[in-house]
This record gives structure tokens, C-alpha cells and sequence, in this order.
């Protein structure tokens, strides 16, 4: 059974697709050197195919691209939106199963999050929007958690609260190998805690 939690760029971490294959190395290989200094062939390399074979399926490196930042965008709201459901009514709960989802989701996709952050700019304007879009849906289910916890914060703060945890967060590409991933997990959930609530 897929988990909520399951790494959000795919979804059988055990049994990927080729096209997942691509997908993935697609991310290590943008998070290291930048998307623009990555070609196909590269890509292709490795996963132990050409790069015309690439072409079987995504027609461009940009497509490749558009893919990654929209599913993971998408698995991210799919995702924090069935985590808050799951918790029921306590908006403790609530609040602690988004953050263990956010964390899991980036200590399991460091690159990723090098990814969006570095090259979201080069996508085509409508894919852009789109991810934008989406990504704004999951800070609001954010923001209406924070905003039971937090009576008296107006939107605009609780969105800036949510802007924050994420930050602290997805702070994972500089600091990962530092701590073991368990340890690394509680004292990400322990910190964005306390950020949230303060």
C-alpha cells in the first residue's frame, strides 16, 4: 500500500518505472550541476540508456523538467491534504502530521528541493503558473491548521509562519549526512515545532 509519506516524485519507491528511472536521475543530475548544464545524453547515462531513448519518454529535457516541479507540487498538496484529514479534528495533530510529512518528504528529496528552488524560473510560463498554483493550495492547507493554532494571526501572518517552517525544513540539502536520518527527522520536527506554535 502507498504511503502518504512515500517519496513524492514517485509513487512505488520499491518498483520505479523507467520513465520514474529517468525522473530521478533527472533530479540528482539537475540538484548537482544545474539543469541548463545537464544534457540528455547525461540523463540517459544514467540510466543505463542512450539519450535518443529519452525521447521514448519525454520529448525535451524542459519536459522532463515541467514533470518533476508539477509532481512533486501535486503530491505535495495530495499529500498534506489526506496527512490533516487522517489526524481528525485536533489541530495538534493536524499540525504534527504535516510537519512529519514535510519532513519526510525532504529528507527523501533533497534534490528536489535544489531543483525547485534553482531552476523553477526556467520553466515555460504555464507550467510555472501551474506549479506556483499548486504549491499555493499546500501552503494554505498550512496556513488553515496554523490558523486554529494561532486564533488570533491574520492570513497574512500564518502564511508567513508556514513560509517559515518550510524554510527550516527543507534547510536538508546543506545539512544532510550531518545527523543519522532518524536523528535528523526528530530534531527537524522538534525545531519546526516550536516554530510553528511560537
Amino acid at each position: 500500500m502507498t504511503s502518504t509519506r512515500d517519496a513524492a516524485l514517485h509513487a512505488d519507491a520499491d518498483r520505479p518505472s523507467r520513465r520514474e528511472q529517468i525522473l530521478r536521475a533527472a533530479a540528482q543530475l539537475f540538484a548537482e550541476r544545474g539543469s541548463r548544464a545537464v544534457g540528455v545524453d547525461d540523463v540517459g547515462a544514467a540510466v543505463g540508456v542512450t539519450g535518443p531513448a529519452i525521447y521514448r519518454h519525454f520529448t525535451s529535457k524542459d519536459a522532463m523538467l515541467a514533470e518533476m516541479l508539477l509532481r512533486i507540487s501535486e503530491r505535495l498538496l495530495e499529500g498534506g491534504s489526506a496527512v490533516v484529514a487522517e489526524a481528525g479534528d485536533d489541530v495538534g495533530a493536524q499540525l504534527r502530521a504535516l510537519i512529519a510529512f514535510q519532513v519526510d518528504f525532504a529528507l527523501d528529496n533533497p534534490a528536489l528541493i535544489t531543483v525547485q528552488d534553482r531552476d523553477l524560473a526556467t520553466l515555460a510560463d504555464a507550467d510555472a503558473a501551474q506549479v506556483r498554483r499548486l504549491q499555493r493550495r499546500y501552503v494554505e492547507v498550512w496556513v488553515a491548521v496554523l490558523a486554529r493554532c494561532h486564533p488570533s494571526a491574520d492570513a497574512a501572518e500564518c502564511r508567513a509562519r508556514a513560509h517559515a517552517v518550510f524554510g527550516l525544513i527543507n534547510s536538508t540539502p546543506h545539512s544532510a549526512g550531518r545527523l543519522s536520518r532518524p536523528a535528523m527527522a526528530e530534531l527537524l520536527g522538534t525545531m519546526a515545532w516550536a516554530a510553528a506554535t511560537a
